[in-house]
Parts: structure tokens; C-alpha cells; sequence
């Protein structure tokens, strides 16, 4: 009787680890591919308005560096503090994917917060 009980935690044990392996993967999943889709919007609007700034006759030197710069930085930055946050995790000595639960809703909420700028700028321009 009681290797029967203690068969039946274990079992329990590993259908719980198994279902939170499933909801950390998907969490990783969604908040991941959520973020990708944010960063190119990002890219792409920040690429053509880069564009458009080098290339148009009246814009200052200044203006030309520092604008792309700001906008690169603004789509990198995202990515990098979710790095920071997956290494932060894993010299914890946490599971790989544990691990990388915060650093996707990390980079999720790095990644809305620019977008939901650029929605405003965009909602409120001339």
C-alpha cells in the first residue's frame, strides 16, 4: 500500500510538471511570436520614416544620424533586455524554459510599450 501511494504522487508530480511545461511553452510561444509581429510594425515604419528623413533635401546632418540611430535603438532594445533577463534566469540555475517566461513577456512588454507610442503618434499627427 504505500508504494501505491507514493507511485500516485509521483504521478501527480509529473502530470503537473508536464501540464506547467505546456503552459510555460505556450506562454513562450504567444508572447514571442505577439512580440515579432509588434517588432516589425516597428521596423517597418521606422525604417521607411528613416528613410525618408536621409533622403529628403531639407533635413539637417544631425538629423540624419540621429534619427536612424534613435530608431534602431528603439526597435534593439526589446530584444536585448529580454536577453538580459533569459541570462538572469538561467545563471539561477531555472530550467531552460522556465527561464524564458520572463524573458518573453519581457520582450512583449518591451515591445508594446514603443508600438503603443507609435499608435499615438500616428492616431494624433497632422
Amino acid at each position: 500500500m504505500g508504494d501505491s501511494g507514493n507511485g500516485g504522487a509521483a504521478g501527480v508530480r509529473r502530470e503537473r510538471a508536464g501540464a506547467e511545461r505546456l503552459i510555460e511553452g505556450l506562454t513562450v510561444a504567444v508572447a514571442s511570436a505577439l512580440s515579432l509581429v509588434l517588432l516589425a510594425a516597428l521596423a517597418v515604419v521606422f525604417g521607411t520614416t528613416s528613410l525618408h528623413l536621409v533622403t529628403d533635401p531639407g533635413t539637417t546632418v544631425f538629423r540624419r544620424i540621429a534619427v536612424p540611430v534613435v530608431l534602431l535603438a528603439l526597435v534593439v532594445l526589446p530584444p536585448a533586455l529580454a536577453c538580459l533577463v533569459l541570462r538572469s534566469g538561467r545563471r539561477r540555475g531555472r530550467e531552460r524554459l522556465t527561464a524564458a517566461v520572463p524573458a518573453a513577456l519581457t520582450l512583449l512588454g518591451a515591445t508594446t510599450v514603443p508600438f503603443a507610442a507609435l499608435v499615438l503618434i500616428l492616431v494624433h499627427a497632422d
